[in-house]
């Protein structure tokens, strides 16, 4: 923590709160983590979960947190799914969308009244990428005809890896990657480092940017979003980032703290 930084937390009305990394590793939540949401409250702030991990829908992610012993419910949570949704209604309505990701991906999209499918069909208009732990061969080879076809190519994050208790695996930006080396083509990402998915969660919440902070362990993703939302970026080296990364980037968060543990104090 930089000095004069005793008081980057006062006044703020909104947590955006990321999950992998920050809160948890897989399925194991950090011991800090639950006294910190506790408290945010306590003082008469709010969050909300803000997570580009798309390979759970909404529900599952309220299944996940409540398992881990975070009391939570459905509002609490604004992902890059939400993100996606938004977008598709407003740029795309209608159109069938081949969405490459999970089933949990493609049943929260279709709840949202998006027309979903994971085959190739001849009406597809869009084609959106998500973070596939379900990930087949199959899926590389349809999506590779759909951007080679000139689709609308879409993703949800831009993630190289989502970091687990056991290391880090494969995120939605490293198929994006492996995708061009494939067609040439990158996808237009959704979520963070968009401002979209920060000034969306914040009209939700009906929360000024200079009273909101933003919490994450990835620069060019949490913080980067929060420098082009105007708010302030917290970065926790739980996760990804490591000293090493934070001093080699060019992106620079507003504080940084080795976990929200360490946040606690700000809260009193």
């Amino acid at each position: 923590m930089k000095p004069g930084d005793q008081n980057l937390l006062r006044h703020k009305r909104l947590f955006l709160l990321d999950m992998d990394g920050t809160l948890y590793l897989g399925d194991g939540l950090f011991p800090h983590s639950l006294p910190f949401l506790k408290a945010i409250r306590a003082t008469g702030a709010d969050y909300l979960f803000l997570t580009n991990n798309s390979s759970r829908g909404t529900l599952d992610y309220v299944k996940k947190l409540t398992g881990l012993g975070i009391p939570c419910e459905a509002e609490d949570f604004f992902t890059s799914t939400h993100a996606a949704i938004i977008y598709l209604r407003e740029r795309h309505p209608g159109r069938k969308v081949y969405a490459l990701g999970t089933a949990s991906f493609r049943r929260q999209l279709s709840q949202a009244g998006i027309p979903v499918t994971d085959r190739l069909e001849p009406d597809i208009g869009v084609l959106l990428l998500g973070y596939d732990t379900e990930l087949t061969y199959q899926k590389l080879i349809d999506a590779c005809a759909l951007i080679t076809k000139g689709l609308p190519y879409l993703a949800t994050n831009p993630d190289w890896v989502c970091p687990t208790a056991t290391g880090y695996l494969p995120d939605c930006g490293a198929l994006a990657q492996m995708l061009q080396h494939a067609t040439g083509r990158l996808p237009h990402v959704l979520g963070k480092p968009q401002p979209d998915i920060a000034l969306a969660a914040m009209a939700q919440k009906n929360c000024p940017p200079e009273h909101c902070v933003l919490v994450g362990d990835r620069l060019y993703t949490d913080i980067a979003c929060a420098k082009s939302a105007g708010i302030t970026g917290v970065l926790v080296l739980s996760g990804e980032s490591t000293a090493q990364t934070l001093e080699e980037s060019p992106i620079q968060p507003d504080a940084v703290f080795q976990g929200v543990g360490d946040m606690l104090p700000l809260l009193g």
